[in-house]
């Protein structure tokens, strides 16, 4: 079977963070409700874009976009923004529960997800799950903690300028455990 194409890290980059950026652009020119109906048509656009050029759709950012689209239409359409708010805390719940629930069962989801890109030993993917999940069961607190005292615009702004570098910064903090289980490369 061959590989699956994958899309350049910078461009897969882009379709991740592209839809928050048009969701902050958006909330700060028209408001909330505006910025949820134009991120809903940013995350199926970049949806479809990654399709188009992979052929195939990863399961997280499927179920991002089935999310968002529940989510965002309960906040279009109930006209409250605490659905659009709870959406991150939902999305990091449930991606911090698979994987512990994973983990539970001898399951590495997480190397599902990462195959393509590390190759690590099995004490090597166990480690990286609990890390990330732990990393997505603490956004889940974060996320509830700024929204819940912050103003919406706040919530915003820190979906952009707080989580991404952090979900950066961590991401980063994990190479020295991917450099310290990685399957050695077999010489020909």
């Amino acid at each position: 079977m061959a590989d699956k194409q994958q899309l350049n890290p910078m461009l897969k980059l882009a379709l991740d963070i592209g839809p928050l950026i048009l969701f902050f652009a958006a909330n700060a020119k028209f408001g909330i409700y505006a910025a949820t109906g134009a991120f809903m048509v940013a995350v199926l656009a970049a949806l479809a874009f990654s399709y188009v050029m992979t052929r195939h759709i990863a399961i997280m950012p499927v179920i991002t976009a089935i999310i968002v689209l529940v989510f965002g239409g309960l906040t279009l359409v109930l006209h409250d923004d605490l659905f659009i708010k709870l959406k991150p805390t939902i999305i990091y719940v449930l991606f911090g529960g698979v994987l512990l629930g994973g983990l539970a069962f001898n399951k590495q989801f997480l190397s599902i997800l990462f195959d393509q890109m590390f190759h690590l030993t099995p004490e090597g993917w166990r480690k990286l799950t609990w890390r990330w999940a732990l990393f997505f069961l603490f956004l889940s607190v974060l996320n509830e903690a700024v929204w819940r005292t912050q103003t919406t615009d706040f919530w915003v702004s820190f979906k952009l300028f707080g989580v991404v570098p952090l979900t950066m910064i961590f991401g980063a903090l994990q190479y020295p455990l991917l450099m310290k289980y990685a399957v050695p490369e077999k010489k020909d």
